[in-house]
């Protein structure tokens, strides 16, 4: 019986134990992560608005793991000996036949100051902290914004950052409360939200526009302080401060002979597997792909690297070609608490459709979908 160990419990994760539980119903398959548990993180941005709570994106997977003949491991991983067949935790060594690196990503909190600003997608702690500040306010100045890693140019989450400013500007409206604050946009990037496609940058600029949202895009951040955003174009003063920093590797890549890109994540190839490791493959936030600059690697695209580093590690175990590639896709609803817009990008298309309360819904819906496989 081969023995596969999945790092993780995130989208790419969960997608893996499927894939290869449908693949083959023999495989000896564990997961390590702190806790057994998987925390929706396209729903945080419904937090501030009380639409989400915590408990309702938080989902057990003791279920699921009973149900895919899964052991949990309950630790961090700390590192990789044995070119990659043995797994080090906190909680002891898990020797393996095939590896699957689907940790995640960790944001660079390197700016000065760093600590005075929410990092919404570090979880629903986060979430919540956003919101009990919203609640204390009375008026002010709300600045959100996104910055990225200048080595990893798919290192980035700017998306989420675009929901929770039109969400904010919609909780106020329906509050009442809109005319009392000043929401601001910021980012260093001189084209924000670049990656959806010249069509979507258009439009979500315009949007900003079009309900009051101010931009100071373009300028590189210096630091924060608890009551202003510092940038080279000049601070702007924030009563609440929302901030998405680029993203890296995780801490225990450091303890590993993988091979790491120029930005810190795990080299993979085309078939998402580690060069120069046999059997180890890598998905999601954790690794560095090949493809084109604007390829989102969380959610959808780490499911769709998951099942091909499945499909692939599984023919490997029975000796046979590992020749699946992964689809490039980027597919998302920008929310707005009660409706959306949707972009769609693949290399031969990109689709801006206008905001609609359809979409909306067709948001919650899938969210409703998507997590009915692991409850």
């Amino acid at each position: 019986m081969s023995r596969v160990t999945i790092v993780g419990s995130g989208f790419g994760a969960l997608t893996a134990i499927s894939a290869l539980r449908e693949a083959d119903r023999d495989l000896d398959i564990t997961v390590v992560s702190p806790r057994p548990e998987f925390v929706y993180l396209p729903g945080l941005i419904w937090v501030p608005s009380g639409l989400r709570s915590g408990e309702d994106l938080r989902v057990d997977l003791r279920p699921f793991f009973r149900r895919m003949q899964v052991t949990h491991h309950a630790a961090e991983a700390t590192g990789l000996s044995d070119d990659g067949r043995t797994l080090v935790t906190t909680d002891g060594d898990i020797a393996n036949d095939g590896l699957i690196i689907a940790s995640g990503g960790r944001f660079i909190k390197k700016l000065p100051g760093i600590e005075h600003a929410f990092t919404p997608c570090e979880g629903i702690a986060a979430a919540q902290g956003i919101r009990d500040r919203l609640r204390q306010l009375d008026g002010g100045t709300v600045a959100m914004g996104f910055s990225g890693n200048p080595k990893e140019p798919s290192a980035v989450r700017g998306g989420p950052i675009f929901e929770f400013l039109f969400g904010l500007d919609r909780q106020l409206r329906k509050e009442g409360r809109r005319e009392r604050f000043r929401i601001v946009f910021f980012t260093p990037a001189p084209r924000p939200g670049n990656r959806l496609g010249p069509k979507a940058v258009d439009k979500l600029l315009g949007e900003m526009h079009k309900v009051g949202i101010e931009t100071h895009v373009g300028h590189k951040l210096k630091g924060f302080a608890a009551d202003k955003v510092m940038t080279e174009g000049g601070d702007l003063p924030a009563d609440l401060i929302v901030f998405m920093p680029g993203m890296t590797g995780n801490q225990w890549f450091d303890n590993t002979n993988l091979p790491r890109s120029e930005g810190g994540l795990v080299q993979a190839d085309a078939y998402c597997r580690v060069p120069g490791f046999e059997r180890v493959y890598v998905v999601g936030d954790s690794g560095s792909f090949p493809g084109p600059d604007w390829m989102p690697k969380q959610a959808h695209m780490a499911d769709l690297q998951a099942k091909a580093a499945a499909k692939n590690l599984v023919a490997e175990l029975k000796t046979r070609p590992a020749d699946t590639t992964f689809h490039v896709e980027l597919l998302c609803i920008v929310d707005a608490i009660d409706r959306g817009m949707v972009v769609w990008r693949t290399e031969k298309h990109n689709w801006v459709f206008p905001s609609s309360v359809a979409f909306h819904w067709l948001k919650r819906l899938f969210e409703w979908w998507y997590l009915r496989q692991y409850r």
